[in-house]
């Protein structure tokens, strides 16, 4: 069936008006993105990865490493190899929406069956929700840290009905800019991105032209030990190899919305870059930052640091979760959706603000922030591994060669794919096995990990685990063979 002939099958049944509509919502609901609706600049694709990550949150795992007891240029040299490394592979997945057309989880069903991509769409809503709560929190501190410079608070603990208020301000902006959409969200980023870069200058250059950092600090973890090992593991998973990982099952998203016309080289580069700089960047500036008081807590950072720049910091704090979360909120829509779930983007867009405003409140109780971020991106970054992996061997070996995969948006019951595709979810546990057994945060100790004295492997282990399991299996089975996958 050709990509025209499925965009008329899902005009009649109420998934949209197809190509030829271009102002219509192929958006709203699940669709191969019209290539007349495309676009050929790679600066959206560019911003909106920038805008993602230029956001408080990286360079506080930046200084992470330095309260770790990691040296200062250890902790940057872990972040700028693990993401050369993690970027890489995110690019693969961005050309994959080129390629394709369609949303990373839409896709999934290619790979785990109808119902059983259920499974990873229902987990890939989950963490978004927590994301959009995550950096939504990891401001307050911050805000409130700035408010109290200018004199609007006596304190930056407590005050939990300011903090939760605006949080809630926060979110609605973000609900509001993706309620309308990629081109919205894109449009958002190219014009806030750039100066809020002008002001992440004027603070790098306030931080290590005048704030006495230590560029010589070297830690208090001896060399070679296995803590020093288990520690360097811990930033490469949670700011390194990790961070890449963490937006694989969003990549296709937004490059759906690219042109076939467009070189692929140069969207790999324009995605990867818009990824690599700003992380790197804003790590290194969170460790420097970091070697002063060697303390993580953003709203002390701020005390500490930026007195004189509270009301431009302020901008770029607020800045920071409204352009990473309207990526989040959105793409949570996508990910619903492939519940089979017959709802208009724009509703469930309005749901999730409001979900992840209490996970927000519920942050709020938190203390330990340090533990609660690493904790959370080993998770994020292990499960992201494992799917990352089994759509690789799928998408890049087993069906390198084709295209049009626009049957998954075929009624479920004409869907000609199986619903459930047991080797996928066989390789999908089993790497989930795997990244448990590596991992060594917060909330796991596996035991492979333990007997290594707490060296934290997990994103490698279930990556190589379920990619090689899914392989083999597929292979086995003869899935390249048939005509029905």
């Amino acid at each position: 069936m050709t990509v025209s002939a499925i965009s008329a099958t899902t005009s009649s049944q109420g998934r949209g008006s197809g190509p030829s509509n271009i102002g219509g919502d192929y958006e709203d609901y699940l669709q191969v993105v019209p290539e007349q609706a495309k676009t050929k600049s790679l600066w959206g694709q560019f911003w909106v990865w920038f805008g993602a990550n230029v956001a408080p949150i990286n360079w506080l795992l930046g200084a992470l490493g330095v309260q770790m007891g990691l040296g200062l240029w250890e902790t940057f040299a872990v972040i700028v190899v693990g993401n050369l490394i993690g970027m890489s592979v995110f690019g693969c997945m961005v050309l994959l929406g080129q390629r394709t057309g369609l949303t990373g989880m839409l896709l999934g069903r290619r790979v785990f069956g109808r119902v059983g991509n259920y499974l990873p769409s229902v987990i890939q809503s989950v963490v978004v929700v927590g994301w959009c709560a995550v950096n939504t929190w990891v401001v307050l501190d911050l805000v409130t840290a700035l408010l109290m410079k200018v004199g609007l608070v006596d304190s930056i603990s407590g005050h939990f009905a300011l903090k939760a208020a605006i949080g809630g301000v926060v979110m609605i902006i973000q609900v509001i800019i993706s309620l309308f959409g990629y081109k919205a969200i894109s449009t958002f980023e190219k014009w806030t991105v750039p100066p809020t870069v002008a002001i992440l200058v004027i603070m790098t250059i306030a931080a290590w032209g005048f704030m006495g950092v230590d560029w010589n600090f070297s830690g208090n973890i001896a060399r070679g030990t296995t803590d020093h090992f288990a520690a360097l593991s811990s930033i490469m998973t949670a700011i390194g190899i990790g961070w890449g990982f963490t937006w694989l099952t969003y990549a296709c998203d937004y490059s759906r919305f690219v042109s076939k016309d467009v070189s692929r080289r140069k969207l790999f580069a324009a995605s990867a870059l818009g990824q690599f700089i700003p992380v790197c960047w804003l790590g290194l500036l969170g460790a420097t930052l970091a070697t002063k008081s060697g303390s993580i807590d953003p709203g002390q950072l701020i005390v500490d640091n930026f007195g004189a720049l509270a009301i431009p910091v302020l901008l770029l704090v607020v800045h920071g979760p409204i352009a990473t979360n309207i990526l989040n909120i959105y793409s949570f829509t996508l990910s619903v959706q492939c519940l089979d779930l017959r709802v208009n983007r724009r509703v469930i867009n309005i749901f999730v603000g409001v979900f992840a405003w209490f996970g927000v409140c519920l942050f709020l109780s938190l203390s330990d922030i340090g533990n609660t971020l690493d904790g959370w991106l080993s998770s994020v970054a292990g499960w992201t591994a494992v799917w990352g992996g089994i759509m690789i061997i799928h998408f890049f070996v087993i069906e390198r060669s084709r295209n049009d995969f626009s049957h998954v948006l075929d009624e479920k019951s004409k869907d000609s794919a199986a619903l459930v595709r047991w080797q996928a979810l066989a390789a999908f546990f089993a790497g989930l096995l795997m990244c448990w057994a590596m991992s060594y945060g917060s909330l796991f100790q596996g035991p492979i990990a333990s007997a290594m004295g707490g060296v934290d492997l997990s994103w490698f282990g279930g990556m190589l685990t379920s990619g090689l399991v899914y392989y083999v299996l597929s292979l086995a089975t003869g899935i390249n063979e048939r005509k029905e996958i």
